[in-house]
């Protein structure tokens, strides 16, 4: 096995969510809910089976607090609530400038 063999899986991470963040970037993350009756922030909305509730995603907006050796990061969220979500979780995403500018008043302050 030569060094580039062994040096493929760190390769294979790079440019990924769990590579890129930092504590205090903005994060968004896309909540799965299912609900009778979806709010105005639903997105992506379709019936379940029976057309008694609905499936749908509602984007939350979160800032880095902390980030753990255990693969795992920490975000708040604006009313001051932690939550622990994995880095390789396909629901977390990093706002990019564009969309910060955008959705600047969702994020928290601290």
């Amino acid at each position: 096995m030569n060094s580039k063999d062994r040096a493929f899986p760190a390769r294979a991470l790079e440019g990924t969510v769990a590579m890129s963040l930092q504590i205090g970037d903005p994060v968004i993350y896309r909540k799965p809910k299912s609900s009778s009756r979806p709010g105005p922030r639903a997105r992506q909305v379709y019936p379940l089976e029976h057309g008694e509730a609905y499936h749908y995603v509602v984007d939350k907006f979160w800032k880095v607090t902390g980030i753990n050796d255990d693969g795992t990061v920490e975000v708040v969220t604006r009313r001051g609530k932690k939550h622990c979500l994995q880095m390789d979780d396909p629901n977390l995403q990093k706002a990019g400038l564009f969309r910060y500018l955008v959705f600047r008043k969702k994020f928290p302050c601290a």
